[in-house]
């Protein structure tokens, strides 16, 4: 017996097959449940459908995979229209992820005090609004015990030279998580925010990810990065009923990197090469 035996939700942000959001969606399918996709809308002009044929290379072939749909988080007719189209195919839905985020890369390649204003509300409404957005779209076709995890990073609790703008996104998407928690508590639903450690994702090389593995390595007390499997794993935790007495959370799958006070080993390693 599987853990999402006769479970069934959405999957929203999958960009490839190395998207933290499949690797959670693997497992979760894997456990026995049900997942409908969405992929960025493609432009009007691109006939080979790049964005949906990047997702579809992941979901064809998976019997747990029950639809793929575009998306666009700041149309609220289509978010309505992607709710409409999980009711209709499973009636209510026990789980949401939402692995949304966006800043242009000329704003993410600024400092952060030169984001322009228009890039500043864009990244804004995609990165952290739309949690909010789809939330609310969904949570009168969500189960009594259903649960919402949002995919966040260690930048928007910490200055982490190099993710610019999208650290300060991070940090309001993390207090929304919270108040959304709060909101839908006596529903049943929970929410919860993910933040993973460095992987090589489409998202990581935008954001001056460069090097941070390294850096994990040496920082971490458990002396390595972490794996999209074993954030699969958490996520598919964080969606399920085992994790049901927890909300309002920040779970961190960093090897314990976001606890260290100091470089750690990292100063070892230093000191060694000075005398060398």
């Amino acid at each position: 017996m599987g853990l999402f035996d006769g479970k069934k939700g959405l999957i929203l942000g999958v960009a490839n097959d190395r998207s933290i959001a499949w690797a959670i969606a693997k497992q979760i399918m894997e456990q026995g449940g049900e997942c409908g996709f969405t992929h960025l809308p493609d432009r009007p002009d691109d006939e080979k459908k790049k964005n949906r044929r990047r997702v579809s290379k992941c979901t064809d072939g998976h019997e747990g995979a029950k639809f793929l749909i575009p998306l666009d988080v700041c149309n609220d007719e289509n978010i309505a229209e992607v709710m409409k189209t999980a009711a209709d195919t499973f009636g209510k839905i026990d789980f949401l992820l939402h692995s949304i985020a966006f800043a242009s890369l000329d704003d993410l390649r600024n400092d952060t005090v030169e984001t322009s204003r228009d890039g500043f509300k864009l990244a804004m409404e995609v990165s952290a609004y739309s949690l909010l957005a789809v939330a609310n779209a969904a949570k009168d076709i969500m189960s009594d015990r259903a649960s919402i995890v949002t995919m966040t990073y260690f930048g928007g609790e910490r200055c982490v030279p190099g993710y610019n703008v999208m650290g300060v996104c991070k940090a309001a998407l993390d207090a929304s998580m919270k108040y959304a928690a709060h909101d839908l508590g006596p529903r049943g639903i929970r929410v919860n925010a993910l933040s993973a450690g460095p992987l090589k994702t489409l998202a990581s090389s935008a954001v001056g990810a460069k090097g941070m593995e390294a850096l994990y390595e040496y920082m971490s007390p458990i002396g390595r990065n972490i794996t999209h499997e074993e954030v699969g794993r958490t996520g598919a935790f964080l969606l399920s009923d085992m994790s049901d007495g927890i909300t309002g959370e920040i779970m961190h799958v960093d090897g314990g990197y976001n606890m260290m006070g100091s470089p750690g080993r990292l100063l070892d390693k230093i000191e060694a090469e000075k005398q060398s």
